[in-house]
């Protein structure tokens, strides 16, 4: 390959997890190298063991495996790395696609455990020597580690393919309050893609308990409006098939969600399938079956992520290829 990275890949091999298999192997192709050889041996009690089929020592080594419930995966994650660091691997970097356990990141009502400081904490102790994973549910997650963080912004993938749509009258939506920054950086990059205006609502939930939205009120004018929902993640899908409803109400003309996480856990995907949404639009960060709904399109991280390790590798800037 170009760029000297021929010379670099020898130094390093790409892993993955049994949630992050599909993705690493499009990353493989997109680095030109293979995919390591990684077996996982299951006890008849749920227990397992990891270990590696071929050499890591002096290498480099990229674990990739989304953290998503249940709590296995985060396990077989720690195991992976704890593995390689006993197998003399030279740099052990986790990259974790989707940072499960993060919506618990402060303590927010009295008795309530941080858990995405823990889970930053355990891949420290596991031994991992630099994170990689894409739209950290807050931002300020990366400050719970102690080692390097790259943080990619999953919106380089997701915004080209609503500039492509060419939509005349479009308009981003925060699905709340929190995630107006969020939205605001993607309405942003949609301006430089499409050389044009995008302007922004907001949406006011109210939210009883977890998963479960009450209200939705949409503030800003959508009638007319060709409405793009932009948030990190779906989960029930309950808040956007709820907020597309409400603005379709609005007159609004379409609306489509945009997220970075497709969790869909649940009755998500029916859920999305029986709403007003016209279309749910997320990436690989997560395994998900396209079949499971017909609205459900799939952009893959495997350029930005390939980028990133090859920076890594060639000691060169990881930012001007990923821009927010």
């Amino acid at each position: 390959m170009v760029n000297g990275f021929m010379e670099e890949s020898k130094q390093f091999k790409v892993f993955a997890g049994s949630k992050g298999e599909a993705l690493a192997q499009r990353i493989c192709e997109e680095l030109g190298c293979q995919l390591g050889k990684l077996h996982i041996d299951r006890f008849s009690d749920g227990e397992f063991c990891t270990y590696f089929e071929e050499s890591v020592r002096g290498q480099s080594v990229y674990l990739v495996q989304a953290t998503c419930p249940s709590s296995d995966n985060l396990m077989e994650l720690l195991l992976m790395i704890d593995a390689a660091k006993r197998a003399s691997a030279y740099k052990v970097i986790a990259v974790i696609p989707y940072f499960g356990w993060a919506r618990q990141d402060r303590k927010d009502k009295p008795r309530v455990s941080i858990g995405a400081k823990l889970v930053a904490n355990m891949l420290q102790a596991a031994g991992a020597d630099r994170i990689i994973t894409v739209d950290l549910h807050a931002e300020q997650i990366q400050g719970f580690f102690d080692i390097p963080v790259d943080h990619i912004y999953g919106s380089n993938v997701l915004a080209p393919y609503i500039a492509n749509l060419n939509l005349k009258k479009l308009i981003v939506a925060s699905p709340d309050v929190g995630g107006s920054k969020r939205a605001s950086n993607f309405a942003k990059k949609l301006h430089v893609l499409t050389d044009r205006e995008v302007p922004m609502v907001i949406c006011y939930k109210n939210r009883p308990d977890f998963n479960k939205v009450s209200e939705i009120k949409v503030l800003g004018d959508v009638y007319g409006k060709d409405v793009v929902i932009f948030d990190d993640m779906a989960d029930t899908a309950g808040t956007l098939c709820k907020a597309a409803e409400v603005m379709m109400a609005g007159g609004a003309k379409s609306v489509r969600a945009v997220v970075t996480h497709g969790v869909l856990s649940g009755n998500a995907c029916q859920r999305i399938e029986e709403s007003s949404l016209e279309e749910l639009i997320c990436t690989d960060s997560l395994p998900i079956d396209p079949a499971c709904c017909s609205k459900l399109h799939i952009e893959s991280l495997a350029t930005p992520i390939a980028h990133t390790i090859r920076a890594i590798q060639n000691h060169t800037s990881i930012s001007e290829g990923n821009l927010k």
